[in-house]
């Protein structure tokens, strides 16, 4: 199996993860994938500090509000899910960044 490198920003709630995400991606040609177990949920935008629009930047960001608030959503799935991502990110020679 080939080893894809990867860029991993972990930290507390409110302490900047968005923001270094998206630099490093602009730095070093990369996309995002989050990381958030709450930020999946489509509506919760607030009460989730998903980033909107202008706080992306233009940088990909992807496993964000795309399901209900009632669906269920196991780790076996998110990392099936990141993991697609990352190879799909990789493969067209951008850097995988995941926050969260």
């Amino acid at each position: 199996m080939e080893k894809i490198k990867i860029a991993v920003i972990a930290g507390p709630t409110a302490s900047g993860k968005t923001e270094l995400g998206v630099q490093i991606a602009k730095s070093f040609d990369g996309e995002v994938i989050s990381a958030d177990s709450m930020q999946i949920y489509k509506g919760i935008h607030i009460a989730s500090a998903a980033p909107d629009t202008a706080e992306m930047q233009g940088i990909p960001h992807y496993m964000l509000e795309f399901l209900e608030p009632g669906d269920s959503f196991s780790v076996a799935e998110y990392v099936k899910a990141a993991r697609a991502y990352i190879k799909d990110i990789a493969s067209r020679g951008r850097l995988p960044i995941v926050a969260g």
